[in-house]
């Protein structure tokens, strides 16, 4: 359980209050949002450590992915709360995280395992990061709102066809698994 990969997901969440007290208790968005940039861009060496290292565990299974959950979610309502990201944008996040999640319970309710994460769905998670991080950052340097929205848009966009994907592999593994029950 306590292996390099899973002490890098435990140090992301550990840092998601620091991200919530610079933002609310210090206000200070630009650095709440070069911290959130820090916590996405680790984002992949825990998975690339744990295959590489030969660290793989259901731990880490569990704790990379809440890590992110944790992080967006957070970062996406305290830009609502602060106005430092577009409404608009922040709520199309949070409706697909919504089906996302409610997605995740049928699968396991339905007694199936996790889904295969897709390549696209890393990228869109990246461009998505960096945009809200970029956002935050656009509260003292304007000029990266620019940035945030040729990131976010892409990365929206991509967000929503792995969803429908994501949808589709869920779908195929509930009825791979009535198929091998019959």
């Amino acid at each position: 359980m306590l292996t390099i990969p899973n002490l890098i997901s435990l140090v992301r969440l550990a840092l998601i209050p620091v991200f919530v007290w610079l933002l609310f208790g210090q206000d200070n968005p630009f650095a709440a949002g070069w911290l959130l940039g820090l916590i996405g861009s680790t984002d992949w060496i825990d998975g690339y450590l744990a295959r590489r290292l030969n660290q793989v565990s259901e731990v880490g299974k569990f704790l990379d992915p809440l890590a992110d959950r944790l992080a967006v979610v957070t970062a996406v309502v305290g830009g609502l709360i602060t106005g430092d990201l577009p409404f608009w944008f922040a709520w199309a996040l949070i409706i697909r995280e919504i089906l996302i999640g409610i997605g995740a319970i049928i699968v396991a309710i339905m007694g199936h395992t996790k889904l295969d994460v897709r390549n696209l769905g890393k990228l869109a998670t990246l461009l998505l990061y960096s945009a809200v991080a970029w956002f935050f950052v656009g509260a003292e340097w304007e000029w990266t709102k620019v940035i945030a929205w040729l990131a976010g848009v892409p990365g929206l966009i991509l967000y929503y066809i792995v969803g429908y994907q994501y949808a589709g592999d869920a779908v195929k593994a509930i009825r791979a698994g009535q198929a091998d029950s019959n």
